[in-house]
């Protein structure tokens, strides 16, 4: 019951405080759902800034200290993540605005918000991302973050389509929707997918670590490194558009590729046990990923845009499959590492073994 109360206390909270800063932002003339001049970046940017707040309060509350019993690297990588989840939420919040604003505006074209309407609208976006938020900081998973990226992933692909400069886009591939001067909705989201890559792959290490301990730390180290690195690369994309830096595009989007197929294969090496369920799905996508490549050079069956289609959709139901496996095999305790250092192992014995008692639930640790 408290928990419910709670999430009522924080939406009427963010919808109270983004609706009195959304009618600020926008007092003046009315203005247009979309496009140039109108409500939507504005109110995007309010409710992503509440709920970024929500996610740092919520953070505050229920983790403070949280940290204290783990080394100070291992406390640098949770804060690290806490910072980057900070910056997701209002990615995806203001990103999901400005696609509903973009949706509205071809359902009642001609319409002119006053700024207490742009202000209700503002208001109506930070209570819903920063009830999400809110909760998130109480506790994530890695699980709830590939769900995160999924639909990150799907709203930003499409408010791109929707301001696409080019309606034609679609016959050569997805990197065309990041030129023109509305590029930067697409490559913006890949910028902060790649975060969110890094992110998952943080948790991933997390995870991995809760079930085997330090004895594997520095492999670990390694396999989360590459997650960063797969991160960093589909960050590139977005920051090199095609249309400006053609060879600096095409060496991140092979490096995003390579990366993550290393990425999962030491990800699925790495859990005890070998998962059958994440042994075949990695078969799987490998086979299907390889059939598609086929099917498209030298058979020349679709183009260059189904492919990317294809390649996205079997590496998110890999990602899926994988933190399902986590979440059932994981504990949902944190573990401090027993090592001050994380590349030079300690001798206590304590920290090296698995049946130590685990301190409190940190759900970035």
């Amino acid at each position: 019951m408290w928990q419910e109360m709670r999430a009522l206390l924080v939406t009427i909270g963010c919808f109270v405080l983004g609706t009195a800063a959304g009618c600020l932002v926008l007092w003046g003339d009315p203005r247009p759902l979309a496009g140039d001049g109108s409500l939507g970046m504005p109110a995007a940017l309010v409710a992503g800034g509440v709920a970024a707040a929500a996610f740092i309060v919520s953070t505050l509350l229920y983790r403070r200290g949280e940290t204290s019993p783990m080394p100070r690297w291992q406390s640098l990588v949770s804060n690290a993540s806490a910072v980057a989840l900070t910056i997701v939420f209002a990615g995806v919040t203001s990103l999901g605005v400005l696609l509903g604003g973009e949706v509205l505006a071809l359902g009642l074209q001609g319409a002119n918000i006053p700024p207490l309407g742009g202000g209700l609208i503002a208001g109506v976006a930070a209570a819903i991302g920063g009830r999400f938020a809110f909760a998130a900081g109480v506790g994530i998973t890695t699980e709830d973050l590939a769900a995160l990226l999924f639909g990150y992933l799907v709203v930003g692909t499409l408010f791109a389509m929707l301001t696409a400069a080019d309606a034609r886009w679609w016959e050569l591939n997805f990197s065309q929707l990041g030129s023109g001067a509305r590029g930067w909705a697409f490559n913006g989201t890949l910028v902060v997918a790649g975060l969110l890559v890094a992110t998952v792959g943080s948790f991933v290490g997390r995870d991995i670590h809760r079930l085997r301990g330090d004895a594997v730390l520095g492999r670990i180290a390694a396999l989360v490194g590459l997650w960063v690195l797969t991160g960093a690369a589909l960050a590139c994309v977005g920051l090199f558009p095609l249309a400006n830096t053609p060879t600096a595009h095409h060496v991140s989007a092979l490096a995003t590729l390579v990366l993550f197929a290393a990425s999962s294969a030491m990800t699925t090496l790495a859990i005890p046990g070998w998962p059958a369920p994440l042994v075949l799905v990695t078969v799987g996508v490998g086979a299907l990923l390889a059939g598609a490549v086929v099917l498209w050079k030298p058979v020349g069956l679709y183009s260059l845009t189904v492919l990317e289609v294809v390649v996205v959709t079997v590496g998110l139901l890999w990602m899926t499959t994988l933190v399902r496996v986590l979440a059932a095999l994981t504990p949902s305790d944190s573990r401090p590492s027993g090592r001050r250092h994380l590349l030079h192992p300690a001798h206590e014995s304590a920290a090296m073994d698995p049946r130590r008692p685990a301190a409190a639930a940190n759900p970035s640790a």
